[in-house]
């Protein structure tokens, strides 16, 4: 066993999702979203243009605007709720919905809309870009495109053709040129992309059956599986070439027999440690401190006290997990 040490405990509100991102605690709600700096305890809040289940958000490195990805447009607003800018695209309902809604009120009540997929939205490390996963039109015939923004209005710089159906997350990477991109097709054929922009060009790798997880702390390599969770793989950032891969049923002993399965979310703390999952929560969460340079597991974390979930990115030297009871969020390194 390799001891985890507690750095803090966060908590949380019952009617709210909590996210961590760039040092802040972030908890979405309906009308609100709550952010606290983590290293300040400065506490400040963004209005929300429509529900949490109607899209994502991301907020700017320096915590003064979030981008708010819906279900019909991007929307950057500050902690005043004032309009930055937004970027209108198409519907992300499958009913191919064909209506340009400007207001959560119109489809407020419609099935299709409460029930769309999920676009995604992302800022460079250095806040300089921001990265968006949209539909490019409305009503039939919508494609998915990936797109390069200039965070100060929106203006799109450029865009990639995704041939994806599916809901998306990301994979952020110290280096601002470079972002990861997940898209969910709810089959094994769902790809990831690695994609990088020097400013004027951007170049994507499609990664088929694959999902990415994280990136090292140093940003040369990137840790990945693939929808059926057999095996991780470690791939060189630069140009996703793989530099080597781990099954699951190799590396961890069953609990009962079946096959096991590494987790959707990972963490990549240290240069010489990632921190992966397996089993989810039945019949309680395992995580592994992994040597990415052998790809071999060293031993399994040790925690003090319950813990639930996978674990999950929270910058250099420290990884996220649940409580056991849903109150709270908790931060770990390496004891």
């Amino acid at each position: 066993m390799i001891n985890a040490g507690l750095v803090a405990t966060l908590p949380t509100s019952a009617d709210a999702v909590p996210y961590v991102v760039n040092h802040r605690l972030l908890q979405r709600g309906d009308t609100a979203v709550g952010v606290r700096d983590l290293r300040s305890g400065v506490e400040t809040r963004f209005p929300a243009p429509w529900p949490r289940d109607f899209g994502t958000l991301t907020l700017s490195p320096d915590g003064d605007v979030m981008v708010f990805a819906g279900v019909h447009a991007l929307r950057a607003v500050d902690t005043t709720g004032a309009v930055r800018w937004e970027l209108r695209h198409g519907c992300w309902s499958a009913a191919e919905c064909a209506e340009d809604h400007t207001s959560y009120s119109e489809y407020a009540d419609d099935h299709y809309h409460s029930h769309a997929d999920r676009g995604s939205v992302a800022y460079s490390a250095d806040g300089k870009t921001l990265w968006a996963h949209v539909r490019n039109r409305p009503g039939a015939g919508a494609e998915e495109e990936w797109l390069v923004l200039e965070p100060a209005d929106g203006t799109v710089l450029a865009r990639y053709a995704t041939g994806t159906i599916g809901s998306s997350f990301y994979t952020p990477h110290p280096d601002p040129a470079y972002m990861g991109l997940t898209v969910g097709e709810g089959d094994e054929d769902s790809p990831a992309f690695w994609g990088h922009w020097d400013g004027e060009n951007l170049s994507v790798h499609r990664l088929d059956e694959e999902v990415l997880l994280a990136a090292s702390p140093s940003g040369d390599r990137l840790l990945a599986t693939d929808p059926g969770q057999w095996s991780l793989y470690l791939r060189s950032t630069a140009d996703a070439t793989e530099l080597g891969r781990l099954d699951a049923d190799d590396a961890v002993p069953s609990l009962d027999g079946d096959r096991v399965c590494w987790d959707y979310e990972a963490a990549f703390p240290f240069d010489d440690t990632a921190v992966v999952g397996t089993e989810g929560d039945y019949p309680e969460p395992r995580h592994w401190c992994l040597d990415p340079t052998t790809m071999s597991v060293r031993a399994q974390v040790a925690y003090p006290l319950p813990i639930a979930g996978p674990p999950r990115p929270a910058g250099p030297g420290q990884w996220l997990t649940s409580s056991a009871d849903g109150t709270a969020l908790h931060l770990w390194t390496l004891a």
